[in-house]
């Protein structure tokens, strides 16, 4: 497990100790929980990686085979 020093001016420091108080935690508690899920959460890489793949799944009814011909698909007449 790493260690890290972070400094905060007086009030934010203040804010974060009331807050921990009210929460009947500590601000290292506090800090810690905030980058655990910063870390554990999704890239935006990860995000859209994840997002096209439910898309693709979603997509279970497509053939190209259903397309038109190409003479009927550029038919001005219709």
């Amino acid at each position: 497990m790493k260690n890290i020093t972070v400094s905060l001016d007086d009030e934010t420091y203040r804010r974060a100790r009331m807050i921990a108080a009210q929460r009947d935690t500590s601000v290292s508690a506090l800090v810690k929980r905030f980058l655990v899920d910063l870390a554990s959460g999704e890239t935006e890489f990860e995000r859209l990686k994840r997002l096209e793949r439910e898309t693709r799944e979603r997509i279970t009814d497509f053939s190209a085979s259903e397309n038109l011909p190409r003479d009927q698909l550029y038919d001005r007449r219709l």
